[in-house]
């Protein structure tokens, strides 16, 4: 992996933490992954790591949770 990932899932807490990564990384050094909308990358996310959204995964592999907006079990339904 050669950029961060940022996972979310549209909520309104992961669109203002995406709009403060994007600002503060840019939008070229990001990757962001909407796991509400590509229902077939939770299960990568969950393999990242990834337990809740919004969170972003480092290109050395960890995962910084960013705030709370929802669990993974909650977006998977």
């Amino acid at each position: 992996m050669n950029k961060p990932i940022f996972y979310h899932a549209g909520c309104p807490v992961c669109v203002s933490a995406e709009y403060d990564i994007i600002n503060l990384i840019g939008k070229d050094n990001v990757e962001v992954v909407h796991i509400g909308e590509d229902r077939s990358r939770i299960e990568e996310a969950e393999k990242a790591g990834i337990q809740s959204v919004p969170a972003l995964l480092t290109p050395g592999g960890n995962v910084l949770h960013i705030n709370f907006g929802a669990s993974i079990a909650d977006v998977k339904g």
